[in-house]
């Protein structure tokens, strides 16, 4: 039996890096996994490699700025009994300096981030009131603590995932939903791997674990947050960091 044995796990930009870990992680510990993401083949292979490997999976488009996406991904997760877990994770980058950044790259790095994170709160807590039970987790970034030059969007969002957070916790205890965030620090995907070397290493030397992280230990706690083992938690951020910026 797995910890969340039995359970409807819907993931946001489930493609691919974190939110594909998070979703196998999940489906692992006996999740039926619902995967949302903007890019459609890459949504249903990532769904059906995990059904390649026994377990029940559906991959499904997504674009989380778009209400009508947003509702309708959770309505067919719970079209067949209920949603117990929303882990809203889709994200994007368009770094460039507060000087050269456009207009239109803030708002779409803070529509996907914040305004999509908003939507799959509200419309999982839409579902969940009814059940009166569930699990809501966003996947926030140690950027919205400290904040990173070339990223005054980026950094932004994520900051504004940790209020939305604290706030939907607040409204949601009295129902049984309970709401987190994670914020996780330099962890080794696709993306942080097209680093510069050298600054690649740089970041690892502020690290007192002396290493990035890897994608499991940033699902490894949404799974805690999504299992019994944290049903006196809400509200809370916790850091995946290795320490940094402590």
């Amino acid at each position: 039996m797995g910890m969340v044995q039995g359970r409807t796990a819907v993931v946001t930009g489930g493609a691919q890096g974190i939110g594909f870990e998070i979703a196998r992680v999940l489906a692992e510990n006996g999740a039926r996994v619902v995967l949302g993401d903007l890019d459609q083949e890459g949504v249903e292979a990532a769904a059906g490699r995990l059904e390649a490997a026994g377990h029940t999976a559906l991959g499904l488009r997504c674009d989380v700025t778009q209400e009508a996406d947003v509702e309708a991904l959770l309505g067919r997760a719970g079209a067949d009994g209920s949603v117990d877990i929303m882990v809203n994770n889709a994200g994007i980058t368009r770094d460039a300096t507060l000087r050269t950044m456009s207009t239109a790259d803030f708002r779409a790095v803070t529509d996907v981030h914040l305004l999509g994170a908003w939507l799959g709160t509200k419309y999982a807590s839409l579902i969940m009131r009814e059940q009166r039970s569930g699990v809501i987790v966003n996947i926030s970034s140690i950027s919205g603590k400290v904040g990173n030059i070339g990223q005054t969007n980026y950094s932004a969002a994520k900051a504004g995932i940790v209020g939305l957070t604290k706030a939907a916790a607040k409204e949601l205890a009295h129902l049984g939903i309970r709401v987190n965030a994670v914020q996780p620090g330099l962890i080794r995907t696709a993306m942080t791997e097209k680093m510069r070397a050298d600054i690649f290493e740089q970041r690892v030397a502020e690290i007192p674990m002396g290493r990035a992280g890897e994608p499991v230990e940033v699902a490894n706690v949404v799974l805690f947050l999504a299992s019994d083992l944290s049903s006196y938690l809400t509200g809370t951020v916790l850091e995946v960091t290795g320490g940094r910026h402590i």
